[in-house]
């Protein structure tokens, strides 16, 4: 009897076997989801200002995943979001591109991955992160929602958005290829870690810094002077090497080495950069940021 079972259930299972065989053989249909994602207006823009020529991801909608949970964050406005996404190309990304001969290979091979966005500022023990890169692959930008598509500061923007872009770029570009160890010995022993946060700038320019920040470590020394640089104009920096009076030999010695490692390595002339990146901010005013153009 037990024989006769185990031979029925062989059969059944056969049968099932080449039924689900067959089913298979007729169905041609792709199990996955190949449907076009919904885009917005914007995402389109981001589509084919970021993502085919430079392989950048914008993220404006907030991502929990990709937020920094020590802090207390709120998303992005999405007017503001469009306007930060046409400042950046246009003041941080065209900018590479001018200089380097209208050749975006440089960005697109160097530059971050991702660009994300977080409307407010992140704060930390009295101290404000103005944005942060993550191991050259990403750069995040904080406070987007303080903002104003309708009146261009750009005093206000180099401060929050892009002193910080050049600051953290500098940053990829050194953990790439390091820059010289000439560096480190101008300034060796004067670092003064999260002391720095208790020094003023004009303080800071007297130790040979050219912000307080700068004075924390190395790397932020190195990052800062690239970014003060090309976001002030000549006047300005002529003016705090008189302020620093003796630091402003340390700091022309750091900005030698800086202009030829970023020229050597990175064929990047600084001075060349500044000078476009100050045009473009003059003219940044004649740009609508608040359409899709």
């Amino acid at each position: 009897m037990k024989k006769y079972i185990t031979y029925f259930l062989m059969a059944v299972a056969l049968i099932g076997g080449a039924t689900a065989c067959n089913e298979d053989d007729l169905t041609k249909e792709s199990s996955f989801d190949n449907m076009t994602p919904y885009r917005t207006a914007f995402d389109e823009w981001l589509l084919d200002n970021y993502v085919t020529p430079y392989n950048i991801d914008f993220k404006y909608k907030f991502e929990y995943k990709e937020s920094d949970t020590d802090y207390n964050l709120a998303p992005a406005e999405l007017s503001k979001s469009v306007a930060m996404a046409k400042l950046v190309k246009y003041l941080w990304i065209d900018a590479y591109v001018e200089v380097q001969g209208n050749n975006r290979d440089f960005i697109c091979t160097y530059g971050p991955k991702m660009i994300h966005l977080i409307g407010s500022p992140a704060y930390d023990n009295g101290k404000i992160t103005l944005g942060t890169a993550e191991g050259g692959l990403k750069v995040t930008l904080y406070n987007i929602n303080a903002l104003n598509p309708n009146s261009v500061d750009v005093e206000m923007m180099n401060r929050w958005y892009f002193s910080t872009m050049h600051h953290e770029f500098s940053h990829i570009l050194h953990q790439t290829i390091e820059f010289p160890q000439d560096f480190y010995a101008v300034s060796s022993g004067k670092y003064i870690g999260n002391g720095w946060v208790n020094v003023s700038d004009e303080a800071a320019l007297g130790m040979g810094f050219i912000t307080a920040y700068g004075g924390s470590e190395v790397h932020e020394d190195f990052a800062e002077l690239v970014a003060n640089y090309v976001t002030h104009d000549a006047a300005w920096w002529q003016q705090q090497l008189k302020i620093a009076d003796e630091g402003a030999t340390f700091i022309n010695q750091k900005m030698e080495i800086v202009r030829n490692y970023m020229n050597e390595v990175w064929n990047i002339d600084l001075d060349k950069l500044r000078d476009i990146v100050q045009r473009r901010s003059e003219q940044v005013k004649y740009i609508d940021l608040t359409e899709l153009n």
